[in-house]
Order: structure tokens, then sequence, then C-alpha cells
């Protein structure tokens, strides 16, 4: 008996071939991308059927299937790298008309990414929750649909993968079970539900315009039919149009702040870190691996349209930022116009602007995970939620606030971060792309993100003031200190005219620890340790990613290569210019193939 199946080939051979192995022989790396996605889907089922025997066995089953996912992601990673791209067909079903699952450079950054995070997170909520068992299904489910939407090479299966992540985030979004969260997650249901109802239209129209849902199938298939077809221009708009509510673009982003506040810390750092930012891999992956650059180049009226609505994104998401004073809000409308940047870098259809919203896609997922952690953070261990309850928490929490900062100040983007050299090469790429207004505006957004991040760094480290300065006024009389205690309210060393006026250097003092705050021996921070832990490392991780910028080019060259095959040819020829006249004479650098 055989087995048949896709298996890896090697870059620039025939990738996909199928060929025939005796049972027994397939490797793991073959069967890594199904059990990327089996594993955690149905380990999703034992927490809740193990409850009706136990009590918080959920944490222990999630962590443990968790930390599986890390070296067998890494694994398909490291064969990707070094071997090139891997297709496997579920069932034994060839494409198109099988189902296939497909990793390349671009999606296995995606699975590591997920794999990490997932376990990042889970140091969090194991002290600080839910801890409810069901609670933790949902997470596995979450995280095998997005393991799914990563690597899945068929439209429709990426629309059930989608609907798996959506249901489950809004599930997760009201796992506290109060009001709040459940008026956050309807709303979000209602938003998802219609932008997945989108999405679905769209493949229908592509689906009728070419007869095929495979990825790499309709390449050839949209070729055939023609890029001005207005079959595939409708599925286009309808499926970019469910992305852009999945993603949370202005202005259909209305979902993404109530849903961030209103969720349990653990469960806003998972979904800001991931749910998003695979929405944003799945636009990027449908544009240039099913309709191709060739398809945005034809049209150009809907490039133009992606560009206005993502610089638009851009602008408002960083100005709502900047009004914000609760910390989740703040950092949700960053959101918006962080992921206004990588769709602008998708619009813009030329390699340096990819790279640059390739890296910022992955760049912003560990900044995000980070950010929230550290809300969580000093939420679990002072009670503080907006930008006023952190005046002076440096002193007491020194570690925290300097995790807090640095990643502050990597998505402003201050080098080295990784943080700046994702806008460093979307604006170089707008300008490359002669859309200069697009460079324009990630320098004003980045001049406004610096404007709320400088007041949650001026709040921690410098909010102290001096002795001498001008007393503060009373909260409830709206009056000076010393007036109260001149009306008789006792306030001061003495009383009456006696009394000594409070001053901003000794009224304004850090928050205290909340009643049982954790306690961490030799550390001033009274905060988890396990999330402390993870936070010092996510800060170092984003610092350290800053000095890969021709490490990034080099890692995804292969995938560049195909899907800009005339600048890797036109790359190739000029290298080596005695095959050019010969062989291509008409070979142009032009953004386009060329006619011969």
């Amino acid at each position: 008996m055989s087995t048949e199946h896709f298996v890896r080939a090697p870059y620039g051979r025939r990738c996909g071939k199928k060929v025939t192995f005796p049972r027994g022989v397939i490797s793991v790396t073959d069967v890594a991308l199904p059990l990327l996605i089996a594993i955690p889907i149905v380990a999703a089922v034992l927490p809740l059927t193990a409850g009706l025997y136990r009590d918080a066995v959920g944490w222990p089953i999630a962590a443990v299937t968790t930390t599986a996912l890390v070296p067998l992601a890494g694994l398909l990673g490291q064969t990707v790298l070094s071997e090139g791209r891997i297709r496997y067909a579920l069932g034994g079903w060839t494409p198109p008309q099988g189902i296939e699952l497909v990793a390349d450079e671009l999606s296995v950054a995606v699975v590591l990414m997920v794999a990490v995070i997932s376990l990042a997170v889970l140091a969090f909520t194991r002290t600080q929750g839910p801890r409810r068992n069901s609670f933790y299904s949902g997470y596995l489910l979450l995280t095998g649909g997005l393991m799914g939407m990563a690597l899945t090479g068929d439209l429709f299966n990426l629309f059930v993968f989608l609907e798996i992540v959506g249901l489950t985030t809004y599930a997760l979004v009201a796992a506290d079970r109060s009001g709040a969260s459940a008026y956050a997650s309807l709303k979000y249901l209602i938003v998802g539900t219609v932008g997945a109802s989108l999405y679905l239209v769209g493949v229908g129209y592509v689906f009728i315009a070419t007869g095929t849902l495979n990825m790499l199938d309709l390449q050839e298939a949209m070729a055939a039919v023609g890029y001005g077809d207005p079959l595939l221009q409708t599925g286009y708009a309808f499926i970019a149009a469910g992305f852009a509510l999945k993603i949370a673009i202005f202005p259909v982003h209305s979902w993404q702040p109530d849903a961030y506040q209103r969720a349990p810390d653990g469960v806003t750092m998972y979904i800001a870190a991931l749910v998003s930012t695979t929405a944003a891999y799945a636009l990027l992956r449908v544009t240039y691996t099913v309709f191709t650059v060739e398809f945005l180049q034809a049209n150009e009226a809907i490039t133009t349209a992606l560009l206005i609505v993502a610089a638009i994104s851009i602008v408002i998401g960083s100005g709502l930022s900047v009004i914000q004073s609760d910390l989740k809000r703040m950092f949700a409308y960053s959101s918006v116009a962080q992921f206004g940047m990588i769709v602008a870098a998708v619009a813009l259809a030329n390699r340096t602007a990819l790279l640059g919203g390739i890296v910022h896609l992955v760049g912003h997922g560990i900044m995000k995970v980070g950010l929230f952690l550290a809300i969580g953070l000093l939420a679990t261990g002072y009670g503080v939620r907006t930008v006023g309850d952190l005046a002076s928490l440096a002193r007491s929490a020194p570690f925290t606030a300097g995790g807090f900062a640095v990643l502050g100040l990597a998505l402003v983007g201050i080098p080295p971060s990784v943080g700046f050299v994702g806008k460093w090469y979307i604006a170089l790429g707008a300008v490359e792309g002669g859309a200069t207004g697009i460079a324009v505006v990630v320098i004003v957004s980045t001049l406004l993100t610096l404007a709320y991040v400088a007041r949650i760094i001026e709040k921690l480290y410098f909010a102290g003031g001096s002795a001498g300065t001008e007393p503060l006024l009373d909260d409830d009389t709206g009056e000076t200190p010393a007036a109260v205690a001149a009306d008789g309210a006792g306030v001061g060393t003495g009383s009456g005219d006696g009394a000594t006026p409070v001053t901003a250097d000794s009224s304004v003092s850090p928050a205290a620890p909340v009643t049982d705050a954790p306690f961490i021996p030799l550390v001033p921070d009274r905060v988890p340790a396990a999330g402390l832990l993870v936070l010092v490392v996510t800060a170092a991780v984003v610092v350290g990613l800053g000095f890969g910028g021709l490490t990034f080019e080099t890692l995804f060259e292969p995938f560049f290569a195909r899907v800009f095959p005339w600048v890797w040819a036109w790359a190739y020829l000029r290298s080596r210019p005695q095959l050019r006249p010969q062989r291509y004479p008409t070979l142009r650098h032009s953004g386009r193939r060329s006619s011969s």
C-alpha cells in the first residue's frame, strides 16, 4: 500500500510534485502542517471532557498543547528555509479537486508567531485567568483556527478557519461574563459576521469566474480569464471589504476598542497580537498569491481606493489614540493605524513596501502582546487602567515600566526596533512607487504615536514634579489643600490657617500595590513573575529584531521571487549581462513582466 501526498522540494524545482512513497516512510516534517492544525483543535475537547471529572484542568492541557506546537513550528520553519515551499494534500486528494496546506516563508513566520505568543499568553493567564475549563477549550480552538488560516491553500477552507477564529473570539471576549464584555462581544459578532459574509460572497464571484478555489491553481485561471474581468474585480472588492472588517480598518473599526477594553486582560493580549494580524496576513496572501501583483497593476482604481482607505485609517487611528485616557482603548485605536500601514503596503504593490508590510505585520503582533501584557501586569499589581493612574509608577515597578516604555518607543518606530524597520521599508516603498503621500502619512502617524507614548512615559517617570511647585487642586472641592484647610477641613500638618500646603512633589506618589499583589524576591515590581519575565523577553526581542533589516530580506527572498518573478529575473540578468542580449533583449525593470 502506498501513500500519495505533496512533499517538500528545493526552491527552484517543481514544488508540489506528486510522488509515491511506501507506507511508513513519511517524515514528521511532511505531516507537520496538518498536525499544527489538528493538535490544538482536537485538544480543545479535552478541557471540557476532563472538566466533568476534575476542576482546573484547562490550563495544564493548554500549556502542554501549545508547548508541543512550538518545536513543531520551529521544525517546519527550518525545513522551509532550507528546502523551500511545502505542499500537503489532505486525504490524498490532490488539488485543485482536493484541499491542500501550504507552508512557505511568509506562512511560517505567522505560524511561529502564533505558536510562541500562544504559549507566552498562558504565562499570564496561569495566575490572572480566566480559569474556567471552557475558556481554555476556546483558547485552543482559536489557536487551531489561526494555524489553519496561516497554512491553508484553499479560499473556501480559509473561510472555514476564519469562522472558527471569529466564533471562538466572540466567546472569549465575553469570558468574564460581565454585561460590558457581553455587549462588546455582541458588537464584534455582528460586525465579524458581516465581514465573513462579504468574504464568502467574494469567493463565490471568484469561483464563478474561474471554476476553482485552490490558491495556486487560481493564479493560472485568473491569467486565462483576464485581470480586467468584472467578476474578478467584484470578487476582490468583496474579499477586501470583508477583511477590512476583520482587521478593523477605519471606518469599520468600531468593534475593536470595545472588544479590547472589555475583554479580560489575557484575552486582549491574545486577540490584539494575533486575530487581526492573521486576518491582515490573509489579505496579503489572497492579494499576492491568488490575485497576484498583475491584478493590482491592471486595476489601478482598486489600488487607489485601498491606499485612500489605508491613509485615512492611519491618520484617524493615530489621532483617536492621542485623545484616549484608557490604556487598552488607546492601543486599540493604535492598531487601527498600524494595520492601515500594512494595508497600504499591500496596495503599493512593490517589493520594498511589501517587505515593510510583512516586517510590520510580525513586529506589530510582538509589540502588541508586550504592550497589553504590561497593561495587564500593572492592573494586576497596582490596579491601574488609565494614563493618569501611571503617575510615578516607575518608582515602584521599574522593570515593568521599563518594558512598557521600550515597547512603546518601538511602536513609535525609534531605532533600533522592529517598528522602525517596518515603517522605514513601507515609507521607502511608497516613495519608490510614486505614492509620496503615503510616506508623509506614515511620518505624521509616527509623530502622533510619539505624542501618546510620550504621555505614558512622562507619567511613569516624570509625574512627581519638584518641591516648591504650585499646589495641586483638591479633586472634590477644586481648591488648593491649603484653602480647604483654612475652611476647617483639617488638611495638612496643623489646623486652620497654620495648615501646610501639599505640593506636587509630595502629593503625587506611585499607586500602592493592591491587596494580595504578587511578590517577587529581590524585585520591587509587585507583579506576577512569569508575566514580568515574558515582558522583559518581548522587549528584548523587539529591539533585537530591529537589527535584522538585511536578514528579513534574505529570509523572504524566495517568497518575493514567486510574487515578483520579473524583478528576480531582472536582478539575475543584471548580475550576468552576457545572457541578456541573446535571450532577453526586451527585458526591462519596469515593474511588469516583459512581453517577450
